[in-house]
């Protein structure tokens, strides 16, 4: 599975962004979908999942109530929307996919990443 990550950009503390996950010449709907963010200096870290199994959304505590993460009635595209933005929130965000039947918070069980896309929050 290829994953094109997209949508990322500069914005103002306080505003929304939305960021695309794309697979290449196949559905998503048998994979477990997850976003992780890497700031400079730190370790890549969990964002939020969207299982297969359940259909059920996984988000880490930061971002909770803040991002939300959806499919596209296409099943091949899943978007993470992210609103209330925080410097904080300044990484460079990846996809990942899994034929997990729930998420992992650990980048581990991912076998398909896609390439990244930088947001960046000023404050």
């Amino acid at each position: 599975v290829q994953l094109q990550a997209s949508g990322g950009g500069m914005v103002q503390a306080g505003g929304s962004l939305r960021l695309s996950c794309a697979a290449s010449g196949r559905s998503l709907s048998t994979y477990t979908v997850a976003w992780f963010r890497q700031a400079p200096g730190k370790e890549r870290e969990f964002v939020g999942a969207i299982a297969w199994s359940d259909r059920n959304t996984y988000y880490a505590d930061s971002v909770k109530g803040r991002f939300f993460i959806s499919r596209a009635s296409a099943q091949s595209t899943v978007a993470l929307q992210m609103h209330s933005l925080k410097p904080e929130d300044t990484a460079v965000y990846y996809c990942t996919a899994d034929e997990l039947r729930y998420p992992k918070t650990y980048t581990g069980p991912y076998s398909y990443w896609g390439q990244g896309t930088l947001v960046t929050v000023s404050s």
